[in-house]
């Protein structure tokens, strides 16, 4: 029997759980989208989404805790950017992968006769 030996693998595998965790909250995935096209301020995010501020700010406030994005103040405003651009290649990564999926079903519902 192998004992699965977990020390500097577990390190990374509680990274990649954490960054999943963040990046899979739908308001969160939607500021990343919005963030694609550059810095935006929690007002210009909020009339995006067209949800309350206080809502952004809080789903902001975990993407800074989880360092996917930085923020910085000018004047009363403060504007929110993406810490690392590779995010937005896990984000066109994960678009593939829905692509692939609804083209693999429709082959399925397109050619019935090749399951039996």
């Amino acid at each position: 029997m192998k004992i699965f030996k977990c020390i500097g693998g577990c390190i990374l595998i509680d990274f990649k759980t954490q960054l999943f965790k963040t990046m899979g909250h739908p308001t969160r995935l939607r500021i990343l989208e919005l963030l694609r096209t550059g810095e935006k301020t929690v007002g210009e995010l909020q009339q995006a989404l067209d949800i309350d501020p206080s809502s952004v700010s809080q789903q902001l406030s975990v993407m800074r805790t989880r360092q996917l994005v930085d923020a910085r103040k000018q004047g009363t405003s403060v504007y929110y950017t993406v810490r690392d651009e590779l995010v937005f290649d896990i984000m066109d990564i994960a678009r593939q992968i829905f692509q692939n999926q609804i083209s693999t079903m429709q082959s399925m519902l397109t050619e019935p006769d090749e399951l039996l």
